[in-house]
């Protein structure tokens, strides 16, 4: 149990983290033609699809904020709750 408690516990870190860099990488106005920048923002896209768009801000910089960072809070809660509930059993 408890490997997959880390399982868990590792996917949630990874999700949020591909999260905070998409962010990270707007906020540092990254080279939108690079490979890495655009495998990033594809997979937090792809991460975060489920919650494009909720908020709608004329502010580029705070849309992106707000459609990426609660996403990530989320990942991180689902993973690490799993992960805790897991341990205890």
């Amino acid at each position: 149990m408890d490997r997959c408690a880390l399982i868990l516990h590792s996917l949630g870190d990874i999700a949020a983290i591909f999260l905070g860099l998409r962010i990270l990488l707007y906020l540092l106005d990254a080279n939108q033609a690079n490979v890495f920048v655009d495998f990033v923002h594809g997979v937090a896209d792809w991460l975060a699809g489920w919650s494009q768009d909720i908020f709608t801000m004329d502010t580029e910089g705070l849309r992106i904020f707000f459609n990426y960072a609660p996403p990530a809070v989320v990942y991180l809660g689902i993973g690490h709750g799993a992960a805790a509930w897991l341990r205890r059993l």
